[in-house]
């Protein structure tokens, strides 16, 4: 099964790095026109700029940081006069902080909630006049939401609200045949692997892996093909749902 998105019109929030990147490169090689964002320039925006210029389609990399709401509404007016519609919206941008709970500052508390969920509100809100029916809305999870995590109870308290968004989304705009869905990523290897010590890599490498039925870690391309599933039209009938991709962690 091929999850052929020839012609669609694609919005990722933050697809310069890891997930986000992944996602980008896919949707792009599926045959969308994908338009996304980052909030700091540096070499993996050159990186992805470059490949997607070796790539067919319509496409296009600006900076806007989704933890500012004129940022974001600035990023859907581009999206407007570049596609003029939207066919499906990826809320992937995120933070992360590990802090424990007893010294977590409002601020933190803010900044993590604002562009991990506040974000995929105001993303999606402002999407909806740019998508028909047969649009989708996938939004990026957490398998951690579920579980809890300690020293991130600001993130999984978001993740698992963007769950709850989701499903109450689902019911009101599917009437108008917008579909929404969560990928719940488990431990995913991105390129962050890479820039810490080999000997730390390998430590996480293993204990993540003992933890998953499968033995090993996820990649950025099997968690990609989750999300373009959701996109495509393979997935109509599927609206409200959270795909855990973890290896049965």
């Amino acid at each position: 099964m091929d999850f052929l998105l020839y012609g669609k019109k694609i919005l990722v929030t933050g697809g310069t790095r890891g997930i986000g990147h992944g996602i980008v490169l896919a949707a792009a090689r599926a045959g969308a026109d994908v338009l996304t964002c980052h909030r700091q320039d540096g070499e993996a925006v050159d990186s992805l700029v470059h490949a997607l210029k070796e790539t067919d389609g319509d496409h296009h990399v600006i900076r806007a940081d989704v933890g500012d709401t004129d940022e974001i509404d600035r990023l859907l007016a581009e999206a407007k006069d570049r596609f003029g519609r939207l066919d499906g919206v990826v809320n992937n941008a995120g933070v992360i902080s590990h802090i424990p709970f007893a010294e977590l500052e409002p601020d933190e508390w803010a900044r993590v909630i604002d562009t991990n969920l506040t974000a995929a509100y105001r993303v999606t809100q402002q999407a909806l006049p740019l998508m028909g029916r047969a649009s989708s809305v996938v939004n990026i999870g957490s398998r951690g939401a579920a579980a809890g995590i300690p020293l991130r109870a600001h993130y999984t308290a978001a993740k698992a609200g963007m769950i709850g968004m989701t499903r109450s989304l689902a019911k009101e705009l599917g009437p108008q045949g917008i579909r929404v869905n969560v990928v719940a990523p488990g431990v995913i290897e991105t390129e962050a692997f890479d820039t810490m010590p080999a000997e730390r890599a390998e430590g996480l490498r293993a204990t993540y892996s003992k933890k998953t039925a499968l033995g090993r870690l996820g990649t950025v391309e099997e968690l990609a093909g989750a999300v373009l599933f959701l996109l495509s039209d393979h997935s109509a009938y599927l609206t409200g749902e959270t795909i855990n991709v973890d290896g049965g962690i």
